[in-house]
């Protein structure tokens, strides 16, 4: 048998299959996104109108951005922008977008997406600080892997505190460690 092939009768594991490069077509996108948003705003009977801009790929903008205003706007922010993230999620699963590609379609409302980067940003600082004062470990209430990111490279590099995500599945939490010491 080759080296990366599967034996008889065994399907390769999933690190057997090459890893190509994951892209975006916008253009499928934005087309695609018209289409399952005009349903489900049509559906949901939210009056609320959304703006689909098709932008470069920076290191924190999406490749497509979908900009929600109107009379619903609260509805879809409430519970932590709950129904936001859901029409996020759903989206993702209408255009069958290989989860590397999820960050690349983001869903905003009301500047929800940055005022959340900012306060996730500060809670990071403060809560580095207050490890580093007391040398006891923060625990953050379990989040998504999004926020999780942020949150560890904006700790990226910072004195006297180290950052690690613990937990699976949806109570995956991040915890803030004094630097010298160990869990």
């Amino acid at each position: 048998m080759n080296e990366g092939q599967a034996p008889a009768g065994k399907r390769p594991m999933r690190r057997d299959y090459p890893q190509a490069e994951a892209r975006l077509d916008r253009a499928r996108a934005v087309e695609e996104l018209k289409r399952f948003l005009g349903i489900a705003v049509r559906e949901m009977h939210l009056e609320i109108e959304y703006e689909i801009a098709a932008a470069g790929a920076g290191a924190e903008e999406p490749e497509v951005a979908v900009n929600f205003r109107g009379a619903d706007q609260d509805f879809l922010l409430e519970r932590n922008a709950e129904l936001l993230l859901a029409l996020e999620h759903v989206a993702h699963r209408w255009l069958r977008l290989d989860p590397r590609l999820h960050d690349h379609v983001r869903f905003d409302c009301g500047d929800y997406r940055s005022l959340r980067l900012e306060e996730l940003k500060l809670s990071a600082r403060v809560a580095a600080q207050r490890v580093r004062e007391t040398g006891q470990a923060f625990r953050f209430n379990p989040m998504s892997s999004r926020e999780r990111r942020i949150i560890h490279l904006e700790l990226n590099g910072a004195a006297g505190v180290r950052t690690m995500s613990e937990g699976v599945g949806d109570h995956r939490q991040l915890v803030i460690y004094p630097a010298s010491g160990k869990k």
